[in-house]
C-alpha cells in the first residue's frame, strides 16, 4: 500500500466516523452531541496547524545540526551574492 493510499483510506476512516457522531448513529450524550460534535473539524485543523508549526520551529531550531544540508545553503548563498555582486548589486 502506498503512502497516498494510507492517506486516502485515513482520511475515509476518519470521516465516516465524523459523519456517523455528526448524524447521530453513534450515541452520545446530548451535551456532547450539541457542544463538542459540530466543532470537531475545526478542532482538529487547529491542532493540524500548530503541530505543523511546531514542526516548522523545531526544523529551523534544529538546522545547524544537520551539517551536510547547512554546508550546501551557505554554498548556494555564497553563490547567489557573486551572481548578485556580479551583475552589480551590493548585497553586505
Amino acid at each position: 500500500m502506498t503512502r497516498a493510499q494510507q492517506t486516502i483510506s485515513i482520511a475515509l476512516l476518519v470521516s465516516s466516523l465524523y459523519l456517523s457522531l455528526y448524524l447521530e448513529l453513534i450515541p452520545l450524550p446530548a451535551l456532547v452531541q450539541t457542544a463538542i460534535v459540530p466543532v470537531l473539524p475545526f478542532w482538529a485543523l487547529v491542532s493540524f496547524g500548530a503541530w505543523v508549526l511546531f514542526r516548522l520551529g523545531w526544523g529551523m531550531l534544529t538546522f545547524r545540526d544537520t551539517p551536510e544540508a547547512y554546508k550546501e545553503l551557505m554554498e548556494e548563498i555564497k553563490i547567489a551574492q557573486a551572481d548578485l555582486r556580479a551583475k552589480g548589486v551590493s548585497v553586505d
